[in-house]
């Protein structure tokens, strides 16, 4: 794929998801003020979210409309979508759910707001036949949009694959996870126009620890070596891809938050502007900080 010029506007950072509820006092203000919108209010500090409760829930279009109205002030800022987990995970989908899924993506995709729907398949989708049929299947169904495909099995990490992605026009999405039995490594990847890099964490004790909860899984801060091979990682995706996407999972105490802006500012090459909230809860961001946060 041909190399392109360095552009840091093409590179989108932010957060996997914003509903959660460690985040008051952490990123978002405690008390909150009324009328108080977490998108809006997170549309200020990043140009891209990754909608993740469409994973669990198709919602309706009225709901990604609003999503759409409440972000309407930032013209740059995407939503990245997961796809329903009864097409990955499950098993269950029908072809009321595909149409379901069209509808709820129409208020995002007619106006531009929709950078990727991820297909994000568990780690015991493993490189079958039969689950090769299955992306070939997604492919056809939602060919509409930009796909990125994530997988977390070794087994799929060959070039044939990557050969294959890009015959269905789909993007691969790069992935920091712990490194346990066969999960697939840190790559730099790009299949399609879409570059993806979701960030995970590296929390080998608790990844797949029976009984341990998401927060456990994702309570992760990435050190300052990590974030700088991080970066550069993304350097090489953007290079290749005509967008970017850089969404962090490590979503606990607010760290996805504090990661992002801390690449986002190392990617940017300046100051970046932060929430009071977070800055208070790690002041170490100080020095990353634009100046009308920072004084």
């Amino acid at each position: 794929m041909e190399e392109v010029r360095r552009d840091p506007e093409r590179i989108r950072v932010g957060p996997a998801g914003w509903s959660y509820k460690d985040w008051a006092g952490q990123v978002y203000p405690k008390p909150q003020p009324r009328g108080f919108d977490p998108l809006t209010y997170l549309a200020q500090y990043f140009d891209a979210i990754e909608i993740n409760s469409s994973f669990y829930r198709i919602p309706d279009s009225k709901t990604t409309q609003r999503w759409v109205d409440r972000v309407a002030d930032h013209p740059a800022f995407r939503f990245t979508a997961k796809l329903w987990q009864g097409f990955t995970h499950e098993g269950t989908a029908r072809p009321e759910d595909e149409a379901a899924f069209r509808q709820a993506m129409a208020p995002l995709h007619d106006v531009g707001r929709l950078g990727a729907v991820l297909l994000q398949f568990p780690y015991r989708f493993h490189h079958t036949p039969e689950n090769w049929a299955h992306l070939r299947r997604l492919a056809d169904t939602f060919r509409e949009y930009p796909l990125v495909l994530e997988i977390r099995h070794r087994s799929w990490d060959r070039p044939q694959v990557y050969d294959f992605l890009r015959e269905l026009g789909i993007g691969f999405c790069n992935i920091d996870q712990p490194q346990v039995s066969y999960s697939i490594g840190l790559t730099a990847h790009v299949t399609s126009p879409v570059g993806y890099l979701r960030l995970h964490g590296r929390n080998v004790a608790t990844w797949f620890a029976e009984g341990a909860d998401a927060a456990a899984r994702y309570d992760y801060r990435y050190p300052a070596e990590e974030l700088e091979m991080l970066v550069d990682v993304v350097e090489v995706l953007s290079r290749q891809a005509r967008e970017t996407y850089l969404i962090t999972n490590n979503h606990f105490r607010g760290q996805a938050a504090l990661n992002a802006l801390e690449l986002r500012h190392r990617l940017r090459r300046a100051p970046v502007p932060v929430p009071p909230p977070l800055l208070t809860a790690y002041p170490e961001l100080r020095p990353v900080a634009a100046p009308e946060v920072n004084g």
